[in-house]
Formats: structure tokens, sequence, C-alpha cells
């Protein structure tokens, strides 16, 4: 995302930009981690290690008022995003925007990879890996987070859904209702109470003929004026105070196609329009 020119990018919409650099990610691997699922979750010390440096990070930016925008790489880098907001400015409303919900806990999770666990974590469902007083928890407010764009769900977090009246919107919900009633309701949702709202928008969300580049794809995704059209609504909201833009795998990539898509999508939601 860098090498495709995002910070000239952002730079000619006005913006001031800052490239705070990479986040320190220790190497991960360890004989165990190639038998992952229920009871064994891969990689839990570099992942913890990591998001602890993503929590000091956002909360950095956070604290000189700027907008975090953090690019990756794992989805697990969610519970850092959050956890770093949280403690500047409380729990935040999340609109998760993604092919999966990521609600597994260690114990349901049937790979054991914590990028699955990620939203489960922000709301202090992971405490035996990402609990306090390390991480702010919860991060996020359950009572104002929304799923946009889900078509993948293991059992376990349709019954987290379920239990905890977290706002879904499917795809076949998008089919119905299209992008634009499934937004505004989101956006009213997420930005209830503190206006203080966090946006996680994962590219597998995207169908995978426009955004190759990424581990778990899943056929039947947004569109990309759908995408835009969720960011552009999203910038004039007014809502959202951080981003990340994850699980963007460059080894996977198709001439830097899915970077490209990313850097337009975060333009974006900051500001970019067609008029």
């Amino acid at each position: 995302m860098r090498n495709a020119g995002l910070a000239t990018q952002l730079h000619s919409l006005g913006l001031s930009v800052t490239d705070a650099g990479d986040v320190a990610v220790p190497v991960a691997g360890s004989p165990g981690d190639a038998d992952g699922g229920p009871g064994r979750p891969k990689n839990v010390a570099p992942v913890r290690e990591a998001n602890l440096n993503v929590t000091q990070a956002v909360a950095a930016a956070l604290e000189r008022e700027s907008f975090p925008v953090i690019l990756g790489g794992d989805h697990s880098l969610a519970v850092g995003a959050l956890c770093g907001a949280a403690r500047i400015k409380g729990p935040q409303g999340v609109i998760w925007i993604d092919a999966h919900a990521d609600l597994n806990t260690t114990q349901s999770s049937p790979s054991g990879n914590l990028h699955g666990m990620s939203f489960a974590a922000a709301l202090g469902l992971v405490e035996d890996i990402f609990g306090p007083p390390a991480f702010v928890l919860p991060a996020a407010d359950v009572g104002r987070c929304v799923l946009v764009g889900v078509r993948e769900l293991d059992p376990h977090e349709r019954q987290t859904i379920r239990e905890r009246s977290i706002a879904c919107f499917t795809m076949s919900d998008l089919d119905r209702l299209g992008m634009a009633a499934v937004m505004e309701r989101a956006i009213a949702h997420a930005a209830r109470g503190p206006h203080s709202v966090h946006i996680s928008f994962d590219i597998d969300c995207l169908d995978p003929a426009l955004a190759p580049g990424t581990g778990t794809p899943v056929r039947g995704g947004l569109t990309y004026r759908e995408a835009h059209l969720a960011m552009e609504m999203l910038f004039e909201s007014g809502v959202a105070n951080s981003l990340e833009m994850v699980e963007v795998n460059p080894l996977l990539d198709e001439h830097n196609m899915t970077a490209k898509l990313a850097n337009e999508l975060i333009c974006s939601l900051l500001g970019k329009t067609i008029l």
C-alpha cells in the first residue's frame, strides 16, 4: 500500500500525512503452530506483543489528535487498534466490514488463528490472551457494533451474534436492501452515544475477482462501487475516528491490484469524491 502511493494520494486530498513507520512484529513460528484448533491458538506470544505495540502507536496518534490509519496484514491487529483507541476515547462503536465475523474464541476456533478472534477479543471475550491491564477492555461497545458484508460464519460466531445482539448485515441483507440503506443503518447504530467509531475494513469483504491478494477469500463479496459507497458515506457522516485496512497480502496479489484498491478505499473514507 505504501509502494502503491498512499501518502501521495492522501496529500493530494489536502491532508497532512505522517508515516509513523512499521510497528514491530516479532517473528512468528513454533513447532506446535501447525496443530492449531480448539484450545490450541497459534502464534500467541508474537501476536500478543505485536498488538501491544499497535495499541501504543494508535493511542499516541490519537493523543496528537491525528486520524490513525493502520495498514496490514493479519486482522488480529484489530485488537491493538481498538485497545489503543479505547485507551484515549473509551469503548468504541465499531463498523466491521468483513466476509467474516472474527468472533471465535480460543476454545471455539476451528483453526486456532488469532485473526479469527480479533473482534471477540476487542469485546473482552479472549481474556486468556488479550486481557487487562495490558489491554483496555472492552475496547468495543457491543451495543454500538455492526458487522457489514458477512458471508461466512462458524456456529459459535452465529451464537455470539444472537446472544449479544450484535447488529449484522450479511451479503443477503445487502442484496435485498442495497448498500446505501445498510450503511445508513450501520452508521446510525455505531454512532449512538459518544461519537467515537472505529472502522475495521478487511479487504476480503470484496469479491476475490477484485481483491485476490488476501488469505481467506470468499466468493460473492462486495462490488467495487458498493465498497466505495460505504467509505464515501462514512466520510460524509463524520463519525469515524480511526481505520484499519487489513488482510492485504502482497505475496498473493496480482500486479499489486489489491493494494491499489485498498488505497482507493482509504482515500474515499478520507474525503475523495467523484465531484
